[in-house]
């Protein structure tokens, strides 16, 4: 697990090296340097991926002053037109929320195609069991950044800046 002050290395998908950060600018000088302010870790598995991809609705920004920004269960989303095309649209936004979280993650099965559509294209690992991500020199370079007060600050999976706080 990385202290205060380290830093990670990424080849490719992969997590090349882990640790002090003025090592690593040392070993590695025409590496792209990304800084933040916060703590590298291995990220969260999301066990209740099934429930907030596939029995929620994300609405559309523009649903807002309809359907409000919270997504909608039970009733709610029953007395929705869900066509494909809506569900893989809130899939996609669901997946969003889950990257804010820090989410590296998620534990399926995904029945819905739409759904396992926008899971597959995030490249978020999907698990049969939760499991606590880890970091590990040769393994995939999913980690997120959290601030002092929690909140992520910035999702990557294999590699791939796929959330950063604004």
């Amino acid at each position: 697990m990385p202290a205060t002050g380290d830093a990670l290395a990424v080849s490719g998908d992969r997590l090349a090296a882990l640790g002090p950060a003025a090592l690593l600018r040392a070993e590695h000088p025409t590496a792209r340097v990304r800084e933040w302010d916060g703590t590298v870790g291995a990220g969260r598995c999301a066990a209740e991926a099934v429930a907030v991809l596939e029995h929620a609705y994300h609405p559309d920004p523009r649903e807002a002053d309809t359907l409000g920004t919270a997504p909608l269960t039970g009733t709610a989303l029953a007395a929705l037109d869900l066509t494909a095309t809506r569900c893989g649209h809130s899939a996609r936004r669901g997946v969003q929320r889950l990257l804010a979280d820090g989410v590296t993650a998620l534990v399926g099965p995904f029945t819905r195609p739409e759904v396992r559509t926008a899971v597959r294209r995030s490249g978020l690992v999907v698990l049969t069991a939760p499991r606590d991500p880890e970091l590990v020199t040769g393994g995939r370079a999913d980690f997120t950044v959290t601030g002092a007060d929690g909140r992520c600050l910035a999702t990557v999976v294999a590699g791939r800046l796929l959330y950063r706080a604004r």
